[in-house]
C-alpha cells in the first residue's frame, strides 16, 4: 500500500473521501492534516475547536497533524503547507488526498502547491455527483451536524442541525445539496470506521460578517453563521 496523508476538515466530504480510500486498499493513510487559525483555535472555514478534532481523530484511530496559521493569508498558508510537505516527505509520504468534488480553481491551486513541493495529489471524489455522494454518506450510516452556514444561501436556523434524510428535504433546491459551493459545512461525529461516537453539546451561534466588493464598488454584506460545538 502507498503511504499518504489526507487533508482533513472534520466534515462529511473528508469523511467520505477517507471512506473511499479505505475501501480501495490502495493507500495507507498515515495522518489527518488540519489547518487551524484564530483565537480560540478553530478549524479554518468550519469553526470547529481543536479539542473536538483531536477527539474525532482518536475515534478514527489516525494521528492528527495540526498546522497553525495566525493571519490566514495565502503567503502564510503556502509557507506552512511547504513545511508540512517536508515533514511528510521525511517519512516517505509523497501522496496527499483531498475531498474536492468540482471546484476547478481550488483543485488547480492545490495541484500547483503540490507540484512546487514535489508531491502528488489524490482526489477520490472528483467530478462525482454531489446528490449521489450525499446519498452514500447517509446510507453508510455517518452522523454529521452542520457547524457553519453561508447567510447568502441559508439562514441561521440551518446551523447546528443534524444532517440526515429528513433535513436533506429542507435544503433549498437552489443550492448544491452537498454544500460544495460553501453553502454549509459539517462536523462528522460518528460513522462506520469510528471506534466510538464523538460527544459534544451545542453552544452559542455567532455571525461573522464578510464584505464582498462588487463591480460597482458597492459592498455586499454577507457572512457565516457558526455554532460552537463544545466537547463533553
Amino acid at each position: 500500500m502507498i503511504k499518504a496523508a489526507i487533508f482533513w476538515s472534520g466534515g462529511k466530504d473528508s469523511a467520505l473521501c477517507l471512506d473511499e480510500i479505505m475501501q480501495s486498499s490502495e493507500y495507507q493513510v498515515a495522518y489527518l492534516v488540519t489547518f487551524f487559525s484564530g483565537e480560540p483555535c478553530l478549524v479554518s472555514t468550519h469553526g470547529i475547536r481543536v479539542e473536538l478534532l483531536r477527539k474525532q481523530a482518536g475515534a478514527i484511530g489516525i494521528p492528527l497533524k495540526e498546522i497553525y496559521v495566525k493571519n490566514s493569508t495565502n503567503a502564510e498558508y503556502e509557507f506552512e503547507f511547504g513545511k508540512v510537505m517536508e515533514e511528510l516527505k521525511s517519512e516517505e509520504i509523497h501522496h496527499v488526498i483531498f475531498g474536492d468534488i468540482f471546484l476547478e480553481e481550488i483543485k488547480s491551486y492545490r495541484e500547483s502547491l503540490l507540484a512546487d513541493n514535489w508531491m502528488k495529489g489524490v482526489f477520490p471524489l472528483w467530478k462525482k455527483n454531489t446528490e449521489f455522494l450525499l446519498q452514500i454518506f447517509l446510507t453508510r450510516g455517518y452522523k454529521a451536524i452542520t457547524c457553519c452556514v453561508n447567510s447568502a444561501f441559508l439562514d441561521q436556523s440551518f446551523a447546528g442541525i443534524r444532517l440526515d434524510f429528513f433535513s436533506r428535504k429542507w435544503l433549498p433546491s437552489s443550492i448544491d445539496v452537498s454544500g460544495e459551493n460553501g453553502e454549509y459545512h459539517t462536523f462528522v461525529f460518528d460513522g462506520p470506521f469510528f471506534k466510538n461516537e464523538v460527544k459534544f453539546k451545542r453552544g452559542e451561534k455567532v455571525f461573522r460578517p464578510l464584505e464582498i466588493k462588487l463591480s460597482n464598488l458597492a459592498l455586499e454584506k454577507i457572512g457565516y453563521w457558526f455554532i460552537d460545538l463544545i466537547p463533553v
